[in-house]
């Protein structure tokens, strides 16, 4: 349930809401007219998760810059290679931007079958509509799609020991390193919610986004701290400023050169992440 609101909203918040409105609902139900319960709380989450999309589109385009989904610190842990890989495809900041292109019906249609694997009656039913229209909407979405969606397949290896080194070199204060991480067309999307300074627009260009987050290590000096850590399913950067966590940081890569970056600054999407990690060194 989480995982389909967290997909639909990119909201930690507001999918939280949704699972909880669920909830209540579900307690409220009466059992001897739900044949399966499982179903009933996929298609209810699916269409309160649709219900809150459409108001916070709204919102959105009454947003302060750029908008950017709300970061999750995701647990390797014991996960295979493929697991991870998965993971990445389907959770990553990157997928969760693709996927603001598409209208609230499509983006729950293309979840349920591409993501969560539902059969085309489920979807219907979840729906409320034909088995054809709902295999014609997941069709145009992968159409609309296509050209969006990250073009680099790339091992969870080799992005995770390039995020390592470009750890080091942020960390480090290695800008000849830093800059021959980047790719040359690399792009840098930021979120600050009109709370903390941002980007209006993308900033473009490999060697003037080393020169941006080089420049944090020459301000701050040994007050900044990078600590690598699971984001979205992939490696990411968490940037502390003394104690208070400051930016989450989500990298795109080809396996050898980073090529989009998504800095997360906004307070309000931060707490979580920050709550979340000063309890493990408590």
């Amino acid at each position: 349930m989480r995982g389909i609101a967290y997909r639909m909203l990119g909201s930690v918040a507001e999918a939280e809401d949704v699972v909880q409105d669920v909830w209540l609902a579900w307690h409220k139900a009466d059992p001897e007219r739900i044949d399966d319960a499982q179903a009933w709380l996929v298609t209810t989450t699916t269409r309160r998760s649709i219900d809150r999309l459409r108001l916070a589109r709204t919102d959105r385009e009454h947003y302060v810059g750029i908008w950017l989904p709300e970061p999750i610190l995701t647990d390797a842990g014991e996960a295979t290679p493929e697991q991870l890989q998965e993971a990445a495809s389907d959770l990553s900041i990157a997928f969760l931007m693709v996927l603001e292109r598409l209208a609230p019906e499509a983006r729950a249609a293309f979840l349920l079958r591409e993501v969560f694997d539902a059969d085309y009656g489920d979807i219907a039913r979840t729906l409320d509509k034909s088995e054809a229209a709902c295999r014609q909407i997941v069709h145009r979405a992968k159409a609309q799609l296509r050209e969006e969606r990250p073009r680099y397949v790339v091992s969870a290896q080799a992005h995770q020991q390039l995020m390592l080194r470009f750890a080091q070199a942020l960390s480090s204060g290695d800008f000849n390193g830093m800059k021959q991480m980047m790719a040359e067309s690399a792009t840098l999307v930021g979120d600050g919610g009109g709370i903390v300074t941002s980007f209006a627009e993308p900033m473009v260009g490999g060697p003037r986004i080393a020169q941006l987050l080089y420049a944090a290590r020459l301000r701050y000096k040994h007050e900044l701290r990078i600590v690598p850590a699971w984001i979205n399913g992939r490696l990411g950067l968490l940037r502390y400023i003394g104690a208070e966590l400051e930016s989450v940081q989500s990298y795109d890569t080809d396996g050898e050169r980073i090529v989009r970056v998504y800095i997360q600054r906004n307070p309000d999407k931060l707490r979580r992440i920050a709550a979340a990690q000063a309890a493990l060194l408590s």
